[in-house]
């Protein structure tokens, strides 16, 4: 097998196929990223939930994982004038989203990769062709491998979906927004900010966001339009701008101007794209369906398409062709169902958030929830806190509102009829 790309998915990917008794040969144009470091202002702080921890426990990584995270059991939304609301993710107020490093996540899945039978990482491989119908691959430098079956797991500008996609139904959807992360350092060895919470920053059609780490700072990433990056080109402007969209965060970040001025502005991207097998050749993970990072659940979307694939090749027993045409008829209505709601996700995020009905709406769903014991449950739970695929979830969302429809227009009605019996008596 080759898995071309040593990211999140590959990594797992490579060390669940080497488990069955195969050898995986993995791919990454990069330096290992063990000993080179992570990339300036790239990393997006990963927030992990139920459906990425149950992948990582099928290699033992669930439990190491939560260890290196920090449990957000809700959002701190910051206002302009500096004032705190805090809205749980959970009816009951327990359950919890993990913050962890990318980086960090990432080099423990290289260390498990690396260590399972069968499994050799070659980096500084950049990949430049694969030949579907015979498996070979070419890379720059000229050399060429060759696999039985080749496995794209290089994220969201794929090289290996560039060498398959003729004739293929693809579109990349590219917000007007941009990201830049900067950072709140921890101030006298604590946390300058609630750690048990995501911080939102929501001006409307802009927002800021804030997630914890293991050595008290927090990431922090704006997600702004490119042209309101590209107009702050001097420290003065860009303490400025801040003071007036953020000032209870200003003061937190002393290294801002420096951090703003050297770090770079991400793009944010849908990749939508069918069919992701041909030949010897599939995608998994972005290079498959590349999501925006609005509903937290890109990597633990790409972690699914690797238990799903394992999960294929048994019920295939261990037939490729069968096994990858299984893989993507199971994973691509899911992908295209988390993609819309990443999306929506950002305008709640980043203006309804704020707004006393959006919050009033949240504390009735809550009541619901906790009224109605597992029968009725938030889309953002359905989402974080379970393994029910996301293509069912706008179906079972449809469903339970009917319910509770009918149930409110029957208790109305119930009410209308004793009130109109009490006043006959009367």
């Amino acid at each position: 097998m080759a898995v071309v790309g040593a990211g999140l998915a590959g990594c797992l990917l490579a060390t669940l196929l080497a488990r069955r008794g195969l050898t995986v040969d993995v791919y990454e144009r990069r330096d290992d990223p063990r000993r080179a470091g992570a990339e300036r202002g790239r990393s997006i702080n990963l927030a992990i939930s139920a459906r990425g921890l149950d992948a990582l426990g099928r290699v033992g990584l669930d439990e190491r994982t939560l260890d290196d995270a920090l449990p957000m059991r809700g959002r701190t939304l910051h206002s302009p004038t500096g004032a705190l609301a805090y809205q749980s993710y959970s009816a009951d107020g327990t359950r919890a989203i993990s913050s962890i490093s990318r980086a960090g996540l990432n080099h423990a899945l290289l260390d498990r990769a690396e260590e399972t039978p069968g499994v050799r990482l070659h980096f500084g491989r950049r990949l430049v062709g694969v030949d579907a119908e015979t498996g070979e691959l070419t890379f720059d430098d000229g050399d060429t491998a060759r696999a039985d079956v080749v496995l794209g797991a290089d994220g969201a500008y794929s090289a290996v979906r560039r060498s398959i996609q003729h004739g293929m139904d693809l579109h990349q959807d590219f917000l007007p927004h941009g990201y830049k992360e900067l950072t709140i350092p921890a101030r006298d060895g604590r946390f300058a900010l609630d750690p048990g919470s995501l911080h939102i920053w929501p001006r409307g059609a802009s927002m800021m966001i804030a997630l914890p780490n293991t050595d008290r700072s927090f990431t922090c990433t704006l997600f702004w339009a490119k042209a309101d990056f590209a107009a702050l080109d001097t420290p003065e402007r860009v303490l400025a701008e801040f003071r007036e969209r953020y000032p209870d965060a200003v003061e937190l970040m002393p290294a801002l101007a420096a951090d703003y001025l050297a770090n770079p502005v991400g793009s944010l991207v849908t990749v939508r794209c069918a069919p992701w097998v041909r030949g010897r050749v599939a995608l998994v993970g972005d290079a498959a369906h590349a999501i925006v990072p609005f509903f937290g659940q890109g990597a633990n979307c790409a972690f699914e398409d690797c238990v799903e694939l394992d999960r294929s090749l048994t019920a295939a027993g261990g037939d490729w062709p069968t096994a990858l045409a299984r893989y993507q008829e199971q994973r691509k209505p899911n992908a295209d169902a988390i993609a819309d709601m990443a999306l929506a996700n950002f305008v709640e995020m980043s203006e309804k958030v704020a707004s006393p009905v959006f919050r009033g709406q949240t504390k009735l769903r809550h009541a619901l929830e906790r009224a109605l014991g597992g029968r009725y449950v938030s889309r953002y739970e359905l989402v974080s806190f379970t393994t029910i695929p996301y293509a069912e979830i706008d179906g079972r969302i449809r469903r339970q509102d009917r319910t509770v429809g009918a149930v409110a227009a029957g208790m109305l009605a119930a009410v209308g009829a004793g009130a109109l019996l009490l006043r006959r008596r009367r």
